[in-house]
């Protein structure tokens, strides 16, 4: 394990904590040697913090069972432990927005999973593959601060995974995108532990998500957005009319989309063409080649009941937003059914993916 940057994890008993735990086991840059939950779990080795409610199915990592957990509103506990953190916390926004900056103080870097700090003008709000520019506003971030190595990042919520990576890239092969009514059909599991009741889920389709809606016509825009001056400006297109709804499927989020370009009806890509910009497209992650990374991050699927979250969730180790069913839509241009693993592409391993983009880009050198 020498060479490895130590990393520590908050909120490490909860799912996404346990995604981030199970990820990082046999990470090639990363190790896992800081845990820190709520008070109730401080003290406790974190094979027994979760003793019964681990929820990742393979063992508990040999190199983390026996760590203890700290208090993770103890923040200046992780000094010497580790390096950076990961943020799966799980408590109100502004107190989860104060502890991350409390790492940050110390000079200990945040990449987050919570929502907290989406919209602080000066965090980069990061899919890779889309802005990794955005990284640029950490030094506005750091001086805004006074903070010498500490900084945060974050990623967006996991239902723009499915769709936000294919309309990227039409915008960025010159084909840009005015309109789009996206109805996402989310899995249990973005729901955390426990939950949504099963009585609730089985048998049933619930049509609201407390904010998912919000969020899925609005981060698109910070994502695409250009930094000036001393923070990020969201972009003003796409316009996202958005239905958010829960369905009785365990992992993989699955988007319908309709999109309208803002181009003359004689400069509109025509299927093939759309196809063909998706197959080709890739960036950063891939250029540099980063472990989380998919080979492939937009895979087209030709049979007609395709993507579907048994099959395709898991494409290229999780990571890939799989696409079907493209065809032209009698409202607005074209539509198309997408999907993403909401727990992996859309949470932890995301996250992940995100630091892995920190490091190659030299955030994390002289920490």
């Amino acid at each position: 394990m020498s060479g490895k940057i130590k990393v520590g994890v908050l909120g490490a008993t909860g799912m996404v904590g346990q995604r981030y735990i199970a990820n990082l086991a046999d990470h090639p840059w990363f190790e896992v040697s800081y845990v820190a939950a709520s008070p109730r779990s401080a003290g406790k080795l974190y094979k027994d913090a979760v003793e019964n409610r681990w929820l990742i199915g393979a063992e508990i990592p040999a190199g983390v069972a026996d760590l203890m957990v700290y208090d993770a509103n103890d923040f200046k506990s992780a000094l010497g432990k580790c390096k950076f953190v990961f943020s799966a916390l799980e408590m109100g926004k502004d107190e989860i927005k104060a502890l991350e900056e409390s790492y940050a103080s110390i000079g200990i870097p945040v990449v987050s999973n919570a929502s907290a700090n989406r919209w602080t003008e000066d965090v980069p709000m990061l899919i890779p593959e889309i802005n990794p520019d955005h990284t640029d506003i950490i030094a506005v971030q750091k001086k805004h601060h006074g903070w010498d190595k500490g900084f945060i990042a974050v990623k967006p919520n996991c239902s723009l995974q499915s769709y936000m990576a294919p309309v990227y890239a039409l915008i960025k092969a010159g084909y840009p995108v005015k309109r789009m009514v996206v109805t996402t059909m989310q899995a249990v599991s973005g729901a955390g532990y426990p939950g949504v009741s099963s009585f609730d889920m089985i048998d049933n389709i619930v049509p609201y998500i407390g904010g998912e809606e919000e969020k899925t016509e609005q981060e698109c825009l910070k994502i695409l957005g250009s930094i000036e001056g001393d923070k990020i400006k969201n972009a003003r297109y796409p316009l996202v009319s958005a239905h958010c709804n829960r369905v009785p499927v365990i992992d993989g989020h699955t988007a319908c989309v309709s999109l309208e370009f803002d181009l003359p009806e004689d400069k509109k890509p025509s299927l093939e063409e759309i196809e063909r910009v998706w197959v080709n497209f890739r960036s950063y992650p891939q250029e540099q080649n980063l472990p989380s990374a998919p080979l492939h991050p937009i895979i087209v699927r030709h049979e007609t009941n395709r993507p579907q979250p048994r099959r395709d969730r898991e494409a290229d180790k999780g990571m890939a937003v799989t696409i079907g069913r493209l065809r032209p839509c009698r409202v607005f241009d074209v539509r198309f059914v997408a999907l993403s693993h909401n727990t992996k592409r859309g949470a932890a391993l995301g996250g992940i993916l995100n630091a892995e983009l920190l490091k190659a880009k030299g955030f994390f050198e002289n920490l």
